[in-house]
């Protein structure tokens, strides 16, 4: 299996090599040169299969080459052995031919370990193969970078150095980062957005000799990894439903929801795959106007998705382009300079024949937290319930309507509590976490002080 990059200035390269850089040298993100195929009798079987099982047949068909089966196999079992739910996505229905597709039963609580887990394992060991360290430096809205701490801490020949957006992110998502005890855990809080700090990681790429020095590489979802890793859990739900849903994700970067493409691409039958943004809804505008226009970020009750600028899209217009890698590089280069992309008819038919796109405000979202309490008894987070309020915007669909439920939430027991009158029940990963000690590291979103604090902690 060979990985291609969306800008097409990059060298094909191999699963180990993309999984270890993260971004493609051109500023481009990687893909598969060919979507490896499933055939509907393998996802038929898939019903009633472990997890693990499952996740080994798919991220096998990526990882050949790279890892022996015998290693991807103790990776994956070595990842999901911490979740609380055997299942590790349980599909739970809520009625009216809705479903949650619960993704929070890792060790942060939240969708993020599904794959980080997978690629904590999988790195740690082709680092042992290559030899040499690695610094990783994260952008996190607030899931991406404890799920990294989780899976990377304590980790031999690895730094993790995780930027989140200061004052932006829950006091659960800001604890579960900065109280970890591992040394080669460095936390910087942002004074900026997620987008800033998204900003600053893709700069440091492009500096080459800073990267190559400190052997930078990246966990977010642009690195391939997690979308392959992420994928898996479209594949469980559909052969668990038996016929094809229509996925409903709440979506900041677009990780999530392009694996639903990826599996779809890979030769699930997918419905519908929709994208439900709060107020932060580029990614709504783009769909519904054909414009893809970045504005000022918004802070809301779901922080993991006041995101403005939506890296793996990028990933999405290389495909509806017809995998044109001239034209998806000059649209990177025209949106990275006027923060606006106007789509082409053929791009914006292609995109429109797979997604469709909602957008939420806050009261519509504590709205539906409330609906889906007193309706059911279940208490959602605030990213899950931008996800059902989009559902239900849906109409009557022929097909299941699942709802990617991405975290606890006990992650945000403010939000809840306006909308349903009290706090979640903590969980046991939770508790204890405020009366630990803090580690981070406040600074301006200046490209240049970051540099100086990452290269002042790996000299040190």
């Amino acid at each position: 299996m060979q990985f291609i990059s969306t800008r097409g200035q990059a060298p094909q390269t191999s699963f180990s090599d993309v999984l270890l850089a993260g971004l493609a040298p051109d500023g481009g993100l990687y893909l598969p040169q060919r979507w490896p195929q499933i055939s509907k009798a393998e996802i038929a079987a898939f019903k009633g299969q472990r997890y693990q099982d499952v996740a080994f047949t798919i991220l096998s068909r990526f990882t050949a080459g790279s890892f022996s089966d015998g290693e991807l196999r103790e990776a994956v079992e070595a990842a999901y052995a911490d979740f609380d739910a055997p299942e590790i996505a349980p599909l739970v229905d809520i009625g009216n031919g809705q479903y949650l597709l619960e993704l929070f039963h890792g060790p942060t609580l939240a969708f993020k370990d599904i794959a980080l887990q997978v690629l904590g394992q999988l790195f740690s060991r082709a680092l042992a193969k290559r030899g040499g360290r690695a610094t990783i430096v994260a952008a996190t809205s607030g899931d991406t970078g404890s799920a990294a701490i989780a899976a990377l801490g304590g980790l031999p020949n690895i730094n993790v150095f995780v930027m989140h957006p200061r004052g932006r992110v829950s006091d659960v998502q800001r604890l579960q980062m900065t109280t970890s005890a591992h040394a080669n855990v460095h936390n910087i809080a942002l004074e900026g957005s997620f987008d800033d700090a998204q900003s600053i990681v893709k700069l440091l790429f492009s500096d080459t000799a800073f990267a190559d020095q400190i052997s930078l590489t990246a966990v977010n979802s642009i690195n391939f990894a997690r979308i392959a890793a992420q994928c898996v859990y479209y594949f469980t739900a559909t052969a668990a439903l038996g016929r094809p849903a229509s996925f409903v994700v709440p979506t900041g970067n677009f990780g999530d929801i392009f694996a639903g493409e990826a599996a779809s691409r890979m030769g699930l039958d997918v419905a519908r795959l929709v994208i439900a943004t709060n107020a932060n809804d580029i990614m709504a505008r783009a769909l519904n106007e054909g414009v893809y226009a970045a504005g000022a970020s918004h802070a809301t009750l779901s922080p993991s998705m006041d995101i403005q600028v939506a890296s793996n899209f990028e990933r999405a217009l290389f495909e509806a382009s017809g995998r044109d890698p001239d034209w998806t590089a000059a649209a990177m280069s025209d949106f990275s300079r006027s923060r606006k992309l106007e789509l082409p008819q053929g791009v914006l038919q292609d995109l429109r024949a797979r997604y469709s796109a909602f957008a939420s405000d806050d009261i519509q979202t504590r709205d539906a937290i409330a609906a889906v309490h007193k309706e059911t008894g279940r208490i959602i987070d605030p990213h899950t319930a931008v996800g059902v309020a989009a559902a239900r915007k849906l109409g009557s669909v022929p097909s299941p309507v699942v709802v990617l439920s991405t975290a606890h939430p006990a992650k945000f027991p403010d939000a809840v509590s306006q909308a349903i009158g009290s706090p979640p029940p903590e969980p046991r990963r939770l508790a204890g976490l405020k009366n630990l000690p803090e580690k981070l590291e406040i600074l301006k979103g200046e490209p240049a002080l970051i540099k100086q604090f990452i290269s002042s902690r790996l000299a040190g």
